[in-house]
């Protein structure tokens, strides 16, 4: 039969570590958690923070009050016994000094029978007998002549200090509070000496008076200022809390309503009870929130009146536009044989015609991103195929102006599940403002991938955008510079269009730009239609960008441009350790 071996003492000790690490742990986490618990209840309820400070500061100022008048109390007692005892000091020494002074030596025989009864008579005296007041004689200049006595017969010497005893040797009445046990409990004893003058010298005079009455008197104030206090105390709490509820209800009531009217129920109102300031606030409430859903419903109306009126004319346009194009195509290729003023206006009236069935276009689909009628036709797409399209439509413009497009593409396909029409008009749009802007210097396109997201950057080296120009870049109808000739004969509502087939996808589009840097637009888009965008494979902004306050360090220019949603996104430029820090609301 085989036997196990015993653990090796090392093995134990580390169990034992490690199962006390664990508890240790599993206990600072609890504490960890009780205190977020309570500091999160801290934060969020007004009427846990005002009854807090009102029970720290009433328990602060009452337990003061109490204190003070606990000490007093006990002095006035403390001061009670002491004037009794020092008269009764004063009557017992004089009475003393009357009996020892028919002796003139210390060793006469009948003296200490006469300071016996004269201790006796001194106890005796005493009204309340039970009281349990010691009296004692000593003789502290002849200790071996005289012998103490006491009344009632108790050994006094631990409850009387040298000190004691010098300052009544040296001739003066003294006093001291000291605790000892004479009759069987501990007690407190003000303990009272005094000289007796006698014809061969001095003799001391000792009462020793418990206090236990002044103390039970004194425990029994502070109990009761005590329990007087907490009682305040915790009116004063329930009083806080009764008040903060009457006033922080009504303000939860009017947070829930507002909340209720921000998620569309316009129809929320607050009730109101009562003429005073709450029922005013509720009141006022309910007028403002009258008046908001009266505006609301105002504009949602004139809203829908602008959606058709814009759909409604655009559609309507469409029959004259067909005919007019018809007549300007058949004049057009008739320019030839006209005179050159005539031939002239015919190709501007072609160029004219080319812009304005663009714009119809872009209102149309304006109208329908609107509406809410635009649908995304996603698919695998490779776009590094969709850029080269781009590209190649765009590269007469970019000779025409003098402008080089470069490219920054992967070598493998870049697939993601995308609407190619709606990106491939993205694309137009960012590259012809870029060509449009670029001053005759090149343009770059970057397309990067992760495992999330695919993005695409257009960057140019043009003028740039001056501050605050980055939030109105998107808006529609908006340029940068309105008396600057343009080569494309743009509508102004290529951006937002494309702002729109961003959310539409659910991804980013952003932009950011400054003076004399150039500007640098960014599309971000999810690589799985449907899947939610946390980041982007490339920088916003550019690595090149110039920083303002002298190194890279310091900051940079922001990009600002819609983010995830329609938000602006707000992006420094790099910082020094290649990153960027981007803040989005």
């Amino acid at each position: 039969m085989s036997t196990s071996p015993p653990p090796h003492p090392q093995t134990t000790a580390a169990r034992r570590l490690n199962a006390g690490r664990d508890l240790w742990r599993a206990l600072s986490g609890r504490v960890a958690r009780l205190v977020a618990r309570a500091h999160q209840t801290w934060r969020r309820s007004l009427q846990v923070r005002v009854v807090t400070i009102t029970l720290v500061a009433s328990s602060l100022l009452v337990g003061g009050f109490a204190y003070l008048i606990a000490d007093k109390i006990t002095t006035i007692l403390l001061d009670n016994a002491r004037t009794d005892v020092q008269l009764r000091v004063k009557g017992g020494a004089g009475y003393a000094a009357k009996q020892v002074s028919l002796y003139g030596q210390p060793q006469e025989a009948q003296l200490q029978e006469t300071i016996e009864g004269t201790v006796n008579y001194l106890a005796g005296g005493d009204p309340q007998q039970t009281s349990g007041v010691v009296v004692a004689i000593t003789a502290a200049d002849y200790p071996t002549m005289i012998q103490t006595r006491t009344a009632p017969a108790v050994n006094v010497q631990p409850l009387i200090s040298k000190e004691l005893r010098a300052a009544v040797a040296s001739g003066k009445v003294a006093s001291q509070i000291q605790t000892g046990r004479l009759t069987g409990e501990t007690t407190k004893y003000l303990v009272y000496g005094s000289p007796v003058p006698t014809r061969f010298g001095q003799i001391e005079l000792y009462y020793l008076v418990p206090l236990t009455r002044q103390d039970a008197t004194a425990a029994d104030a502070r109990a009761t200022v005590v329990a007087t206090g907490i009682a305040l105390v915790v009116l004063l709490g329930l009083l806080a809390a009764l008040v903060t509820r009457l006033v922080v209800n009504p303000v939860r009531v009017a947070a829930r309503t507002a909340q209720r009217l921000s998620a569309g129920l316009l129809d929320q109102r607050m009730v109101v009870n009562g003429e005073d300031d709450l029922a005013l606030l509720a009141a006022s409430f309910n007028q403002m929130a009258t008046n908001l859903q009266r505006q609301i419903l105002r504009l949602e109306e004139m809203s829908r009146l602008q959606r058709r009126f814009t759909s409604d004319v655009s559609h309507e346009l469409r029959t004259p536009l067909t005919t007019v194009r018809m007549a300007a195509d058949l004049i057009f290729a008739e320019r030839d044989e006209f005179d050159p003023a005539v031939a002239r206006s015919a190709e501007l009236l072609q160029a004219e015609l080319d812009r304005f069935e663009e714009l119809l276009t872009d209102l149309l689909e304006i109208s329908r991103f609107d509406a809410g009628f635009a649908m995304l036709d996603a698919e695998p797409t490779d776009l590094v195929p969709v850029v080269h399209r781009v590209v190649d439509r765009l590269a007469g413009l970019a000779e025409r102006v003098g402008v080089e497009i470069e490219l920054d593409l992967p070598t493998t396909p870049v697939i993601a599940e995308v609407d190619p029409r709606r990106v491939e008009r993205v694309l137009r749009n960012l590259v012809g403002n870029a060509v449009e802007h670029g001053e005759a210097r090149p343009v770059l396109i970057t397309l990067g991938i992760d495992d999330t997201a695919v993005a695409i950057t257009v960057r140019d080296h043009g003028v740039g955008l001056k501050v605050g120009e980055e939030k109105l870049v998107f808006n529609r109808f908006w340029r940068a510079d309105p008396s600057r000739a343009r080569q494309t004969g743009g509508t102004g509502l290529g951006l937002s269009i494309s702002l729109e087939d961003a959310r539409l996808h659910g991804g980013w589009l952003e932009a950011w730009g400054a003076p004399g840097q150039g500007a640098q637009f960014r599309l971000t888009l999810p690589a799985r239609a449907g899947d939610r965008l946390t980041t982007s494979p490339l920088r916003l902004v550019p690595a090149d960008a110039a920083l303002p306050f002298g190194g890279p360090r310091d900051g940079g220019p922001l990009a600002i441009g819609p983010g995830a949603g329609g938000a602006l996104a707000i992006s420094p430029a790099p910082t020094g350790d290649g990153q960027r820090a981007e803040v989005r609301s």
